[in-house]
């Protein structure tokens, strides 16, 4: 039986080869100083900077450049761009590139005015912002994080090694976003295929929770099923548009909160993934492929029949003369077969973690009680060990 719950989506989404088109329109409701946020550098020279700046400029906006932004960003360059946000008054974060930016520009938001230490506040107390913020749009370059219609946004602080996620409430959630599935083809396929992953991790996040046959998981495996048959013709056809616009599609679906309708949701193999990038910076989509399988090896017994559900109806395993386990077990093998065939990293030595680092790797991954099996310090160590 599903749960209660009251589903509220505000970002207003334009997607297709013409949505840049749009960005006109939406900047006609915010004021003269635009603060563009982008990364290192790539959209200069794929020539979407250009194109985003000259309908800036035409519409008569004054441009704060606010490039540089790392795939992991850290406090302290949250901290630079809040301050840049306040000192130039800035009246809209235009975040072009992908979730790292997307959710970059969220925390500037929530962070320009916020009185006192914006990471004890939203990080560690996980409190909702009280202060004015500054609206949020976004141009999708790369898919994945699914930030372009949620309000969640991951910073990390280097210092403390911890990097974390703030789910913020809707008034963070972008105001708009445009969604060109031309953009997305321009990422190296090591990031094409590491958003892949993330969105459909995503979507296990949410659905290996609660025993129900109801409309969300039902969803969710569709989401899931698209993903991979998309996945398969885009490693071998990156240019292949009908393919690139459905795992982009996918990938929004997959975390602007509608699948998690009903759901207690899980969310562990992303604490496992984040404490993993606090220590290595490694790319996000990547952490998360090294420790899923034994994380979800770890925790079928608990949760048997959607893993067998889940063996079913994504990846078509057959049933006949076959237990439960067999079937759940098959399904996970199915799934590392499609993971490999991406090209995901399938450990954690691919990403630089090393026996040492282990113990703090643990300590700082935040424990939930949303799925199958709330784990123990020790279960976690076990799990992080087997990922290597």
């Amino acid at each position: 039986m599903l749960g209660n719950f009251t589903f509220c989506n505000p970002t207003r989404l334009h997607f297709g080869e013409d949505s840049l088109e749009q960005l006109r329109s939406e900047l006609s409701r915010y004021g003269k100083t635009i603060q563009l946020i982008y990364g290192g550098g790539s959209i200069k020279q794929n020539g979407i900077y250009d194109k985003v700046v000259s309908i800036l400029r035409g519409c008569g906006k004054t441009v704060i450049d606010d490039g540089g932004v790392m795939p992991n960003p850290t406090y302290e360059r949250l901290l630079e761009g809040a301050k840049k946000a306040r000192e130039n008054k800035a009246d809209l974060l235009l975040a072009v590139g992908g979730g790292s930016c997307i959710d970059y520009a969220k925390a500037v938001s929530a962070s320009a005015y916020c009185e006192g230490d914006p990471w004890q506040k939203y990080y560690l107390d996980f409190e909702e912002p009280t202060c004015r913020l500054i609206p949020v749009g976004c141009v999708l370059t790369m898919v994945g994080t699914g930030s372009e219609m949620n309000g969640g946004a991951v910073i990390t602080n280097q210092e403390q090694k911890l990097k974390i996620g703030h789910v913020f409430g809707e008034e963070l959630y972008p105001k708009f976003a445009i969604l060109n599935p031309r953009f997305t083809m321009t990422v190296p396929y090591r990031q094409m295929v590491a958003g892949i992953y993330d969105a459909f991790n995503h979507i296990c996040e949410q659905y290996f929770s609660g025993e129900d046959d109801n409309v969300s998981d039902r969803l969710s495996e569709a989401l899931m099923r698209s993903l991979i048959d998309s996945s398969r013709i885009a490693v071998k056809d990156p240019q292949n548009y009908e393919a690139r616009s459905n795992i982009m599609w996918a990938a929004t679906w997959a975390l602007n909160t509608l699948i998690e309708q009903g759901k207690t949701t899980d969310w562990e193999v992303h604490m496992l993934g984040q404490a993993v990038g606090a220590y290595t910076d490694a790319t996000h989509g990547m952490t998360l492929a090294a420790v899923s399988l034994p994380y979800y090896r770890h925790i079928l017994p608990f949760g048997l029949q959607k893993f067998k559900r889940f063996a079913v109806e994504v990846f078509r395993v057959e049933t006949d003369g076959k237990s439960d386990e067999e079937i759940a077990n098959e399904g996970l093998c199915a799934m590392e077969k499609w993971m490999r065939e991406l090209g995901l990293a399938m450990n954690l030595r691919e990403l630089g973690v090393k026996e040492d680092m282990i113990e703090g790797i643990a300590k700082a991954t935040l424990v939930m009680d949303g799925g199958y099996k709330t784990l123990s310090h020790a279960e976690i160590v076990q799990i992080l060990r087997e990922s290597l």
